[in-house]
This record gives C-alpha cells, sequence and structure tokens, in this order.
C-alpha cells in the first residue's frame, strides 16, 4: 500500500467511530444515502467531541439552531464560523502538547488564521489529497518528474499552508529535480522569472514528465514574459500535470479568464487541457477541492458545501452566489467542522457537470468585499510588482 493511503486512526475511536469510517471511504466521490448517513453520524460526533472540549463550540451548539442547508444535510447541526475569526482567535480543542502542527493562512505580512493540526487532523486530510490523486492515476512511485513549484522556497519558521501542501504534493512522484519560483532572500522572497523559465527549457530537454504547482498568477506571468521576451513555445513531456492552487486574490487586474489560461498553458508548455486543473482548499478547512477533467470542483464525500446568503446567512439554492459554507467532521484539533468562507461562490448539481462524477461542485466567483485581511496569495501577488 502506498504510505500515503494508510491506515490514520481518530483520537479516540470509540466517540468518533463514524468519523473514522467516513474518512476510510476509499472512493472520493461515492454518493447515496449511505454515505449521507454516515456524514450526518459522523457531524454528531465531532460536534460532540468540540463541544466538550471547548467553552466556544459549546456555547454555539446550545444557541438557537441555524437553518439548515440541504446540501448539508437537514440533520446535521452546523454552527458557524467565518474563517476570519482565525485571524484573531486561537481556539482549540486539544492540549498545546498534542499540537502536531501549526500553520498560517497569510505570506510575509498581514493578518494570519493561526491554525492547529493533532495528528489525525493533518494525516486524514493529506489522505483525501492522496485518494483524489490516486483517483486520477496521479500517484507514480515508478515515474520520476521535474517539479516546477510557484510557491515559497522552504526558509525557518515559514509556516505558510500553501508551501507546506505544495511539498507535499511532491510527494506522489519522486523528485528528480525542484525548482521553486519564489526563492529565499535570507530574510524574505522575490519571484525569480528567469529562474523559471530557464528550468522550463532544461525540463524539456531533459525528457521526464514535469509537474507544475502553485500561484496561478505567476505561471501566468512566466508565460507572458515569454511571449515578450520572443521566446518560442516549448513542449513539455508527455505525462506532465499542472496544479493550480491560492487563486489569483490581489492581483485580480491581471487575471484573465481560466479558458484563456488553460489555453495559455497548452499552447506554450504542450500540457493538454486534461491535465491542467485548479484546486481551492484553506487552512481553515483543510478538505482538498480539485477539479475534475471538466474544470469543477467536485465535493469529495468527506465534506459538504452550500452555499449561505451574504446578508441573513440562510442556505441558497443552485445557482445563486453568496458565502462559500463548508462542513466536514474530519477535524478534532479545531472546532472548524463547520466554516463559512470569505469567498463568494455558487453550487450547483453534480449533473450539471457532464463528467463522470456525482457530487455537487462550486464556482469560487471571488472574495467578498473589499478588507484589509490578505491571504497568502495576496502576499504572494505583491512580488509581482514591478514585474511587469
Amino acid at each position: 500500500m502506498n504510505t500515503h493511503l494508510a491506515p490514520v486512526e481518530v483520537p479516540d475511536p470509540t466517540t468518533l467511530s463514524h468519523v473514522q469510517q467516513l474518512c476510510d471511504l476509499p472512493s472520493p466521490y461515492t454518493t447515496g444515502p449511505e454515505a449521507d448517513a454516515l456524514f450526518a453520524a459522523a457531524m454528531a460526533e465531532t460536534n460532540a467531541w468540540h463541544a466538550e472540549r471547548s467553552d466556544l463550540f459549546r456555547s454555539l451548539l446550545a444557541d438557537t439552531p441555524e437553518t439548515p442547508a440541504p446540501t448539508v444535510g437537514q440533520e446535521t447541526r452546523t454552527p458557524l464560523l467565518h474563517a476570519n475569526f482565525f485571524k484573531r482567535h486561537e481556539v482549540l480543542s486539544i492540549p498545546r502538547d498534542e499540537v502536531f502542527l501549526h500553520l498560517t493562512s497569510s505570506g510575509t505580512t498581514g493578518q494570519k488564521s493561526q491554525m492547529f493540526y493533532d495528528q489525525w487532523t493533518i494525516r486524514s486530510a493529506q489522505r483525501m489529497v492522496a485518494r483524489i490523486f490516486d483517483h486520477y492515476g496521479w500517484i507514480t512511485p515508478e515515474q520520476p518528474v521535474n517539479y516546477l513549484l510557484y510557491s515559497y522556497e522552504p526558509a525557518p519558521q515559514l509556516r505558510v499552508g500553501t508551501s507546506f501542501t505544495d511539498n507535499y504534493l511532491c510527494d506522489f512522484a519522486p523528485a528528480r529535480h525542484t525548482t521553486h519560483a519564489l526563492r529565499h532572500t535570507g530574510s524574505s522572497h522575490e519571484f525569480d522569472v528567469h529562474g523559471c523559465i530557464a528550468a522550463l527549457h532544461r525540463y524539456a530537454e531533459e525528457g521526464l514528465p514535469v509537474r507544475i504547482l502553485g500561484f496561478p498568477a505567476f505561471l501566468h506571468f512566466t508565460l507572458e514574459r515569454m511571449r515578450t521576451a520572443g521566446i518560442p513555445p516549448l513542449q513539455l513531456p508527455p505525462g506532465s500535470l499542472v496544479i493550480l492552487g491560492g487563486g489569483w486574490k490581489g492581483h485580480a487586474d491581471r487575471k484573465i479568464p481560466k479558458e484563456e489560461f488553460y489555453d495559455e498553458v497548452t499552447q506554450q508548455l504542450g500540457i493538454p487541457g486534461e491535465r491542467i486543473r485548479d484546486t481551492y482548499g484553506s487552512v481553515e478547512h483543510c478538505v482538498p477541492y480539485i477539479e475534475c477533467d471538466h474544470h469543477r470542483l467536485h465535493v469529495p464525500v468527506w465534506s459538504r458545501a452550500a452555499i449561505r446568503d451574504t446578508r441573513t446567512l440562510q442556505p441558497l439554492p443552485y445557482d445563486r452566489p453568496g458565502y462559500l459554507h463548508l462542513v466536514s467532521p474530519y477535524i478534532t484539533s479545531v472546532p472548524a467542522q463547520s466554516v463559512v468562507m470569505g469567498d463568494l461562490a455558487s453550487l450547483h448539481p453534480g449533473d450539471a457537470c457532464g463528467c463522470a462524477l456525482e457530487t455537487p461542485w462550486f464556482t469560487i466567483h471571488g472574495r467578498a468585499g473589499v478588507s484589509r485581511n490578505r491571504s497568502c496569495a495576496v502576499a504572494a501577488a505583491e512580488l509581482l510588482k514591478g514585474m511587469s
């Protein structure tokens, strides 16, 4: 068995047995009444777990019940916490000495979500990623690859979630060589566009598949610089893969439509559209959402999604934009099993996609409002200033 798919045990197998069963489901897009019933039972267990260990969550659970979202389950209690809450408060449901990993949501400056994970929480989230990668055939221990990471080069005390995620994604295929786009200078990070272009040329000649991971804005800027410099398109080797994450936040003025961006990657690097996928996730909610081959962010079996009205927080029907509300019982370290994100999104039924997956999927429309809160993508985007 691949080590990333190895069993992981909940902190208390007696009180969290349904959480264990749900997170043990091997197929990432299972649907049906049995999966829904298991999800509801697991949510009841994780709510009881946090109510016993967190004064905050106990008070939320005792408050007037929120209006249930049909897409989450009419019988599932989901007291709402906004993701921004974790930028100002550290709330744990475990003793500090049981914290296995501490990550933050922002880059070099700005407000940061401080998130703490016990071993079960982070390993179960990583296993979800592995199962989705396995579903698409992207775990290739026998095939070395070259990596171009549009994320932060590791540095002492760097706890940014995107950097952690991108480096973890390198475990699914052995690395022959790795290039980081955001180079550590000793005191900060700088975007090395020329180093990225040189790496792409070198990788194209070496003949090994290339995996490009990270912020889409930096990949776009690399391709833009290649065009303006008159550098002809490259043909990266077969089996190359692009997995994007972090969005274009803070650099919306340079964002181009997704279809246009994917076409740009195909035309200049020779990677077909079905091998280019965007993702969604956050340190507050580590469940992975990875595009299908039709480029839709389907909800995996271990979570549920709803859309909440931006004014009333009432649940909205399919196709209506509002706050994205994500729910999963996997997390035992922090009462973040029901989080309202700062992103505007719309939810759509599975059969509206056209791919083989049957779970609902969502579209991100952008950040809600204007805020001084910043994400790691915002901080990273600042490194682009003066590069155009």
